[in-house]
């Protein structure tokens, strides 16, 4: 995803392709793992995906590169696969250590491909090493520490659902921090998406 941003895919497109894992994940649990799907939380799946692009409707460029399309719907697939996977067979792996022994593995990986690519030099700062250390403790340990633990006890559609909210609580978040403005199209957007979210995971 990160790759298809700097290659010039505007964030709302990326952020609104990956949207779609939710519903991949929730159909192909079903045949997968055997989930049951109901019909309340496919409509609410389907209405999540329609907030959300409300919502990011306002950022979309018409000038879409190809290497970042590719890279967009690599990405796609592997939070797919990893998320059903994650679920079918990480729920007997110990959390803590599967975690570290997964980062250090794509940690060799990345390095690799750093020293292949020649992008080793950082340019240290008091910016970088705040948002080094947010993307470490913050979003590296404990959001996926937390993704990781709902998924082995909930289902995957009520977790996969929760990713909906990540683009209307940032346009939130932004309207809050740095006064971006939110129109009303996604005000009503960020409603549909909590609508349907609350549908998915509902009792």
């Amino acid at each position: 995803m990160f790759y298809s941003i700097s290659k010039g895919l505007p964030a709302g497109v990326a952020a609104v392709v990956t949207s779609i894992q939710p519903v991949l994940v929730s159909l192909l649990a079903v045949k997968v793992l055997g989930e049951q799907l109901k019909k309340r939380q496919l409509v609410g799946l389907l209405l999540g995906l329609i907030g959300v692009v409300m919502v990011l409707g306002p950022s979309f460029e018409q000038s879409i590169p190809l290497s970042g399309v590719i890279g967009i719907f690599i990405a796609l697939g592997g939070s797919t696969t990893a998320t059903l996977l994650q679920k079918k067979i990480g729920g007997e792996v110990p959390l803590i250590a599967g975690t570290a022994y997964q980062y250090l593995a794509s940690g060799f990986v990345l390095a690799a491909a750093a020293f292949i690519t020649g992008g080793t030099h950082i340019q240290w700062s008091g910016k970088f090493i705040a948002a080094f250390l947010w993307l470490i403790a913050v979003l590296s340990v404990g959001a996926i520490l937390l993704l990781l633990w709902l998924l082995n006890t909930e289902s995957t559609a009520s977790v996969s659902s929760l990713f909906y909210l990540v683009p209307p609580a940032t346009a939130l978040e932004a309207f809050i921090l740095f006064g971006e403005k939110v129109n009303t199209q996604g005000f009503l957007g960020i409603g549909i998406t909590a609508l349907g979210v609350w549908l998915v995971i509902a009792n």
